[in-house]
């Protein structure tokens, strides 16, 4: 298959597109670069691989790039509700209106992938858990902007969408500025954490099991085409002191305290079922266990917490 990824040298596309490669797909990725990550160096060698430099924005980049491609997946967005509130203008023309074009411009029988976010549910009801057919109601700019580009992605047809859970571990372009991901670097260098509002629940995901996640939906694109699919854990619908717990357990001289007023300015609070996708034949390999492990020895190369959007 000829893959085309917008913003594929991400946190996800540093590990999903090697793995595309692996499986003998061809993948051209469309990234600014804007973070200067180099993660896709050792994609160079690929034959298969090819790599272009600008704008998901700009139209006619799209239309020479991926107009050829039997598949598109449209990565690049403004991730996490505080860049989003930073930079609103681009946040809707990057996660929405690109997306939108994109749809607009594909032909008939391109198939399309999209990653949203969970974070769409916003704040679920206390012991229910969000399924597919819940409402999205999203409290960020990031969630609708993301919300928006889901509906464009599955009105069009031939395409299929993945509500992400909360993404946790290594990749070549590193992120430290997500929950699990920031807490084992706290762990590791800090000892120590100040936790608000510990009670919100949020639901985990591995980015290897995200990559396999796609890889399964191209193997299986006919059966689960038309459809949104929640992509996590349903064993990891954790508090972020029941994170921090897990964490301590690899981590013993870790410490963490609930801070009794200050507040999170992210207020997802939600648990989630991801029976869909189980049903569809997709299995996550990385418990979180196994995750925090890999992020405890990735910590001891990177001491700093400069890798992240914001």
């Amino acid at each position: 298959m000829k893959i085309f990824i917008t913003g594929g040298a991400g946190y996800i596309g540093s590990v999903l597109v090697p793995s595309l490669l692996a499986a003998g797909h061809k993948v051209t990725v469309l990234d600014s670069f804007i973070h200067g990550q180099s993660g896709l160096l050792e994609c160079c060698a690929h034959e298969g691989f090819d790599v272009v430099r600008g704008d998901c924005r700009d139209e006619r980049l799209l239309r020479e790039h991926a107009t050829a491609a039997d598949i598109l997946i449209p990565l690049a967005a403004l991730v996490g509700a505080p860049l989003c509130d930073r930079d609103p203008w681009t946040a809707r023309s990057v996660n929405q209106q690109a997306v939108e074009t994109l749809c607009r411009m594909a032909g008939k029988g391109q198939r399309m992938i999209y990653p949203t976010t969970n974070s769409g549910y916003g704040i679920g009801e206390k012991g229910k858990f969000c399924t597919e057919e819940t409402p999205l109601r999203p409290i960020s700019l990031y969630g609708e902007t993301k919300a928006r580009a889901e509906d464009a992605v599955l009105s069009r047809g031939d395409s299929l969408t993945f509500r992400l859970a909360t993404v946790f571990g290594m990749s070549p372009r590193m992120r430290f500025d997500l929950l699990v991901n920031d807490f084992v670097r706290r762990a590791v260098h800090d000892r120590a954490v100040v936790v608000f509002e510990g009670h919100f629940q949020r639901n985990y995901i591995h980015v290897r099991d995200v990559a396999r996640a796609f890889n399964h939906a191209i193997d299986n694109f006919d059966a689960m085409k038309g459809c949104c699919y929640n992509v996590g854990l349903n064993d990891a619908n954790l508090t972020k002191l029941e994170l921090c717990v897990e964490i301590k357990k690899q981590v013993p001289s870790f410490v963490f305290i609930e801070s009794a007023i200050g507040e999170d300015p992210d207020k997802r609070d939600y648990i989630v079922s991801n029976d869909r996708i189980l049903a569809a034949g997709f299995r996550a390999e990385y418990t979180l266990e196994r995750g925090i492990a890999e992020l405890i020895k990735g910590c001891r190369i990177l001491r700093n917490s400069v890798h992240g959007n914001v």
